[in-house]
């Protein structure tokens, strides 16, 4: 992660990911989440990710299931207090939307009829 951007400010998109995905009743593993993240352009590594959803578990923001079969993902879902910080994401970023998402101009009855 050299590129300022992506450390600055990709990195919390992609943890709020993480937690909106964990939300749902089947929850992620990991690969799933590489491919997903991959799906909205983010690139994002293994080697990136792990630790990531590492330090996601030790704040006790989701939870790993073990898995019964050596060869079977680890399957990653929210936690109460995951749940916590996905709410308090979520009105900050409808905050920070209403304040630099571009206003959408209101076409006057002039403009409308052209």
């Amino acid at each position: 992660m050299r590129d300022p951007i992506v450390r600055e400010f990709l990195l919390g998109f992609w943890k709020i990911h993480i937690l909106y995905h964990a939300a749902e009743s089947r929850g992620v593993y990991g690969q799933w989440m590489l491919d997903e993240l991959s799906h909205h352009g983010y690139r994002v590594s293994p080697g990136t990710l792990y630790p990531i959803l590492a330090r996601m578990e030790r704040h006790g923001w989701i939870r790993a299931s073990e898995p019964k079969r050596s060869k079977t993902a680890r399957v990653y879902r929210l936690t109460p207090r995951g749940q916590d910080v996905l709410d308090r994401v979520r009105a900050s970023l409808n905050e920070l939307h209403g304040e630099v998402a571009p206003r959408r101009r209101k076409r006057s009855a002039a403009q409308r009829s052209t």
